[in-house]
This record gives C-alpha cells, sequence and structure tokens, in this order.
C-alpha cells in the first residue's frame, strides 16, 4: 500500500507521522513545492496550479489515496483536484475540526493563518457546525513561516502573540493549520499560562486525515506491523530529501527512518 501526501511545505509532517504509526508498513510519498511556496498569499488559481503539478507528480508513482495536507489547498483546489485524479486516485482534503471542537458545547478559539481566519470558508464552517457554541478566530500571522523555517524565536513570539488573543476560558483549541500541530506543545505552554493551567482539549487534523486515506485504500489501522514503509520524496517534482528543518520535528525524525536514496528521472 503506497500513501501520497501533498502540502506547499512541511505542513504535511503531522498527517504523515499518523499515518507512518498507523500503518508503519505503508510506503508514503511526500510532495512539496519548495519552488513555488507560500501558497497562501497566491491568488486561487495560481495556487490551483501549483497544486495540480505537485499533485501529478505524487500520482505519477502511483498511490492509492493522496491526501491534501494543506487547509489552503484544501479551500481553493479540491475541486480541480479530484477532477484530475479521481477516481483512479482518491484524494482526501483537510478541513478544521470545528464540528468536534463545537460539539462539547464548550469555549472555542480556532488559531488560523490570516487569510483563513475571516475568511467565507472558515466562516461556513462555523455556521455549519458551531451554530451556538462560543468560537473566537484567532489570526496567527507569521505562524506557518516561523514552523516551517524551524526558527524556535520566531515560533515563541507568533505564539505568544496568538495566545494573548485567545480568550481565557477557552476550553477547546483547534489547530487550523497543518503546520500548527508540529507544535502543538508550545502551543500547550502557552495556552496553559494564559488559561491558568486550565485542561484544555486540541483538535487536529492529523489523526482523522490518516484514517480516512486509510480507508480510501481499503487498508485499516495495525500498527503493530514491522515498519517495512519506504518514503519517497519529491520537491517541486523533483527527487529529493526532507529538508533540515524537518527534522527538528519529531514527525521529520520518526519518516526520515524509512527514507532512502532517491533516484532521478
Amino acid at each position: 500500500m503506497k500513501i501520497a501526501l501533498m502540502d506547499s511545505g512541511i505542513g504535511l509532517l503531522a498527517a504523515a507521522a499518523m499515518t507512518r504509526r498507523l500503518r508503519p508498513d505503508a510506503d508514503l510519498v511526500l510532495s512539496s513545492d519548495p519552488d513555488g511556496m507560500p501558497w497562501g498569499p497566491r491568488t486561487p488559481e495560481d495556487l490551483t496550479a501549483r497544486a495540480l503539478s505537485v499533485a501529478r507528480a505524487a500520482a505519477a508513482h502511483r498511490p492509492d489515496a493522496l491526501v491534501v495536507a494543506c487547509n489552503t489547498a484544501s479551500v481553493h483546489a479540491l475541486p480541480a483536484l479530484r477532477a484530475a485524479l479521481e477516481p483512479a486516485i482518491p484524494v482526501i482534503g483537510t478541513v478544521p475540526a470545528i464540528k468536534p471542537a463545537a460539539a462539547g458545547g464548550g469555549r472555542v478559539a480556532i488559531w488560523a493563518t490570516p487569510a483563513t481566519t475571516g475568511s467565507p470558508y472558515q466562516h461556513g464552517l462555523i455556521r455549519d457546525f458551531a451554530t451556538g457554541a462560543r468560537v473566537t478566530e484567532v489570526p496567527c500571522p507569521g505562524l506557518a513561516d516561523a514552523v516551517e523555517r524551524a526558527d524556535a524565536e520566531a515560533v515563541a513570539r507568533t505564539v505568544a502573540a496568538a495566545a494573548a488573543l485567545t480568550p481565557a476560558d477557552v476550553t477547546d483549541v483547534v489547530l487550523g493549520c497543518t503546520h500548527y500541530e508540529l507544535v502543538e506543545e508550545a502551543i500547550r505552554a502557552a495556552l496553559a499560562e494564559r488559561t491558568g493551567g486550565t485542561r484544555l482539549t486540541f483538535h487536529g487534523s492529523a489523526r482523522p486525515v490518516a484514517l480516512q486515506a486509510l480507508r480510501r485504500a481499503g487498508a485499516e489501522p495495525a500498527p503493530e506491523l514491522p515498519a517495512t514503509g519506504r518514503l519517497t520524496v519529491l520537491s517541486s517534482g523533483r527527487p529529493g530529501r526532507l529538508p533540515e528543518a524537518a527534522l527538528t520535528y519529531a514527525e521529520g525524525r520518526l519518516l526520515a527512518a524509512g527514507e532512502y536514496a532517491p533516484v532521478a528521472g
């Protein structure tokens, strides 16, 4: 079995590592776009073109499913990706976990990029799945870029700024950008100080997306299987390696254990 994941950068690491944990025998293809990142400032048309190129590079490796491990690409490019690849390759998008976060009836904070915060897309999710809930949208300017660079000082600064905008009585936190899951512990620590140690529930997308990818590929979780899965890395369509920044995160180091030398051509 082979699962592909795509993103502009290393935001795909969380979902890829979760897939590896759930199915250690699965081969993974990570397709990113260092030549074109970041995707957020691009027009929807330009972003869709970049995403299609990255997806087609992954599709050439004939995966059993493709995960669009990027909230922005899922918003703008998912219909085009599905039109291009399905039904041959199931395409799974990434949606912020607003519905489960609001289900408990607590105070919800949605951490997302400035482009997503306040967007019609996010407002639609709140309207459809969080009616009656107390929801605060928290913009996190610079956080995804800081995570991408593995810049610990910038991560700490941007996390602190977002924590200051988060209500002190928050109970549930939605991580509305795949990059944020890589620094969840830093976010937890900042919010623990903000809320006086109140226990918070975090809602990310990595596990639901990984489970959906396995289901669409016709497989079940089997974490007890031997870790025989290999890792293929594509950089803007070219054979590549995990970037150094990826190896600063536990998810990247887990995946690197299955990485093998790329073959050009």
